[in-house]
């Protein structure tokens, strides 16, 4: 009953979502025919990206686009590049989701760090838009890296995430949590978020590494406020409680997208209900001691308004006290096509809509991301303040932003 439900779910959704071709690894030739030349062969296609397949996801290409001016970007356009006989189509992006191309000094010394301490980040593994600004900051305190644990291979292939994937990754690095604290600490911050990759070959999903390092982290600065962006642990919630109680600020676990498009968009491993319980889970072990709860959602992959409000309201049901919208942006060409650009005036909306249903705090715009700096700046201010016993102005959403208005100027980028 399940599967013919999941069929008809997806004939619905296949009547509004985009075609895209999906190009496969070159052939290989034989021994036998080692020897002899051969024609290439023609592509597969795949008619339906939303289902491509995990073997699909093993290896990553890049995808270009060329700018578009904002009163046209209303709608997908698309032009056509390359020379004469070899043109191909590409989908071209607004105007407000240009960004510099990074080259600072701090943009330098922080990439040195990482590279001499064996460190990955998400901001380049997923390809973030907002590299240039968050590492290249001319104050250093206020520069923001994400740092990934656990290596840089996913053992999940969700269709719209450009990290590698691979069914058994390297093993842990078990200097990776000294390595990491002894980089944060150097770096002089006062916010850093942790993620990782998904780590479906572990038996603890890797809880017990990320619960490690933020212990280490403490210890070696204990005013440094840490956010873990983890994944689901598989609904594993003695997991989710072992990284809840090592000490973190913010739990963070995103939905990604509405429900109804959760098995097109996602692993298959990862399910909307599942993403809630881990939040509401987090926020039940360390709810009483003050612990943030925090999930993002991306926009332009089809999503209906009723949807997006729909889920809003589960997220308040779970406890949630923070949300964050995107742009969605197509990372290869094997990825999920982008449906529509969101506007920034509809970002607005929605961050308005957020605080309305009495969320905490509301980061929205187009190239907004679940650790953008913006994010961590207020929370940043609400968990020192609350350390320091005043939280009457930050429990009302209709005061978020007194006070405040350093950590609200990127909310959008109109």
């Amino acid at each position: 009953m399940a599967a013919s439900s999941l069929r008809c779910a997806r004939l619905a959704l296949g009547a509004r979502r985009s075609f895209a071709t999906v190009p496969q690894p070159k052939d290989v030739v034989s021994s036998v025919d080692s020897d002899v030349s051969q024609k290439p062969q023609r592509k597969s296609y795949f008619k339906d990206t939303t289902v491509a397949s995990f073997s699909d996801f093993l290896a990553s290409s890049g995808a270009a686009a060329s700018s578009l001016a904002p009163s046209d970007a209303y709608e997908l356009r698309t032009a056509e590049v390359g020379p004469e006989g070899r043109r191909r189509t590409i989908t071209r992006l607004p105007e407000w989701l240009k960004t510099p191309i990074p080259n600072s000094g701090n943009f330098k010394k922080i990439k040195a760090d990482l590279r001499g301490l064996g460190l990955h980040t998400v901001c380049e593994e997923a390809r973030c838009p907002n590299i240039s600004e968050c590492w290249g900051g001319s104050d250093k305190s206020a520069a923001t890296a994400t740092i990934m644990l656990m290596g840089d291979t996913c053992t999940r292939g969700c269709r719209f995430c450009s990290v590698k994937t691979s069914r058994a990754p390297p093993p842990l690095d078990p200097h990776e949590p000294e390595h990491t604290a002894e980089a944060l600490a150097r770096w002089g911050l006062g916010y850093v978020v942790l993620t990782s990759v998904d780590r479906d070959d572990l038996v603890d999903g890797g809880a017990a590494h990320f619960a490690e390092t933020i212990r280490k982290i403490k210890l070696k600065k204990p005013s440094l406020l840490v956010e873990a962006l983890t994944g689901d642990f598989a609904g594993n919630m003695d997991m989710v409680r072992l990284v809840a109680d090592s000490g973190l600020d913010v739990y963070a676990h995103n939905v990604e997208t509405v429900e109804g498009l959760t098995p097109y968009v996602r692993d298959r491993r990862a399910t909307f209900r599942q993403s809630l319980n881990v939040l509401h889970h987090a926020k039940e072990v360390r709810g009483s001691q003050g612990i943030i709860t925090k999930t993002s959602l991306m926009l332009g992959l089809g999503e209906q308004e009723a949807e997006v409000t729909e889920t809003l309201r589960e997220l308040r049901k779970a406890g949630v006290d923070v949300v964050t919208f995107g742009q969605y942006m197509r990372p290869t060409k094997r990825h999920l096509k982008v449906e529509r650009y969101v506007t920034p005036a509809e970002f607005e909306l929605w961050r308005q809509r957020a605080l309305d249903m009495g969320f905490l705090y509301c980061a929205s715009g187009p190239l907004v991301r679940s650790s953008y700096k913006a994010g961590e700046a207020f929370i940043e201010n609400v968990l020192r303040k609350r350390a320091g016993g005043k939280t009457s102005s930050v429990g009302n959403a209709s005061n978020i932003g007194e006070g405040l208005s350093d950590a609200v100027v990127f909310d959008s980028f109109s």
